[in-house]
């Protein structure tokens, strides 16, 4: 039974009249004695009010949010979902360089916030969803005319779907599905304040094209892609003639004369490692902007293996261009590999040593480079990181700038 304030008073008052009633007549003493009982039970009663007042309230501050989520359910339980199925990440890293060349006109000494990224998705339902991510990188752009470094990109915007449990499609602007670094190269994810340069000037990492991809899984740990895209389109004269970086359209009003077609094959099946073997074919890389560079075929190996603190990253990566112009500049082959062991001491510090080569298109991109360094995880998704690096040109001319230095950053995800 709920009993209200006014029923509470009622009834002690009527506990004192059947108290009087039964008892003589009281000593002054007495009186005083029950006078103090009187206003104890009213204080009481004071309290029980202002406690059921404030249940009353709760209750209906209660009854409004329940009002609330019935409107909305009644509207479409989408808006629900919806913010579930939402998601927003993002990366960034800040980088200092000092690099001490044998000319010293080529020294660095520098500090650059290198890329501020934010992601994007959205799940329309568990067959259909979408991802999209952009990127500033160098901090600003003051204008279009080229005189700052920055540049806004967009990386990825495409949709996928789920066409059966082992096989999945993609449409839009994605990433190549090459090497390591291309598809998940996050800072607190790899070692050394700059990637390294195999993924860079070889493999030209970040490298995104517009079109289809398939995906498929099959027996234990066995994945594949085929994705058919947009090409390259590389330069056939000037400074950066056949250098594979600067042929990255970027998909932005991109020559489509010619495509590409890539497959990669990748074994995960046992834990810790990830294996994987991609092979590219450009039919025409410079987009029939020269005869004399008719095709490209890139083939790639790598394994990322871990094992504990144990960690070991390989990778071999080689262009072949056929076509007279690229044969007469010697550039028809290019290739990079290096060699990556780590070990992870705990959670939060690990150690590694890098050696890499690279004999690319530009006499500059012909070089040896050691490289060793710690990263520090204060937290899961942040990174500190410190290395140092020794690089040697191969050809006599460049010599003057081979160099050694040091490098520190941070970067985070989330």
């Amino acid at each position: 039974m709920q009993h209200t304030p006014r029923t509470l008073g009622i009834f002690c008052v009527f506990t004192l009249i059947c108290l009087l009633s039964s008892t003589p007549a009281p000593a002054q003493d007495s009186n005083a004695e029950l006078l103090a009982m009187i206003e104890s039970l009213q204080q009481q009663v004071d309290e029980l009010r202002q406690k059921l007042e404030q249940t009353q309230g709760q209750t209906e501050e209660t009854d409004a949010k329940v009002e609330a989520v019935a409107e909305v359910i009644e509207s479409g339980p989408s808006q629900v979902v919806e913010a579930r199925r939402t998601t927003i990440g993002g990366y960034g890293e800040l980088h200092y360089n000092n690099l001490s060349a044998e000319d010293p006109a080529r020294d660095v000494e520098q500090i650059d916030f290198h890329r501020f990224v934010l992601f994007f998705g959205h799940e329309f339902n568990d067959k259909t969803r979408f991802y999209s991510e952009v990127e500033l990188e160098h901090s600003f752009i003051a204008d279009s005319g080229g005189n700052t470094p920055g540049e806004v990109e967009l990386e990825q915007a495409y949709l996928e779907f789920d066409l059966r449990p082992d096989l999945y499609a993609k449409a839009g602007l994605f990433l190549v599905p090459v090497g390591i670094l291309n598809e998940t190269h996050e800072p607190d994810t790899f070692y050394g304040v700059e990637r390294n340069d195999v993924e860079n000037i070889i493999i030209p990492t970040t490298w995104w094209e517009g079109g289809a991809l398939l995906n498929g899984v099959f027996g234990s740990g066995w994945t594949w892609d085929l994705a058919l895209t947009s090409g390259l389109g590389m330069a056939t004269s000037g400074s950066d003639a056949f250098r594979v970086r600067s042929g990255r359209q970027k998909v932005a009003e991109a020559l489509a004369n010619d495509g590409a077609i890539t497959g990669r094959l990748r074994y995960l099946g046992i834990p810790g490692l990830q294996a994987a073997v991609t092979i590219q074919y450009q039919f025409d890389p410079s987009q029939g902007k020269n005869d004399g560079l008719d095709s490209g075929t890139l083939i790639e190996g790598h394994i990322d293996y871990r094992r504990g603190g144990f960690g070991l990253r390989a990778l071999y990566a080689r262009w072949d261009f056929t076509g007279e112009a690229i044969e007469e500049a010697g550039a028809e082959r290019q290739y990079g590999w290096y060699v990556e062991p780590s070990y992870r001491l705990n959670d939060n510090i690990g150690f590694y040593t890098r050696y890499e080569t690279v004999d690319a298109a530009r006499n500059q991109d012909k070089f040896d480079q050691w490289e060793f360094g710690l990263n520090w995880w204060p937290y899961e998704n942040v990174v500190v990181k410190l290395d140092y690096r020794d690089r040697n040109y191969d050809l006599v001319s460049q010599q003057g700038r081979d160099f050694t230095g040091f490098d520190v950053g941070f970067g985070y995800s989330f």
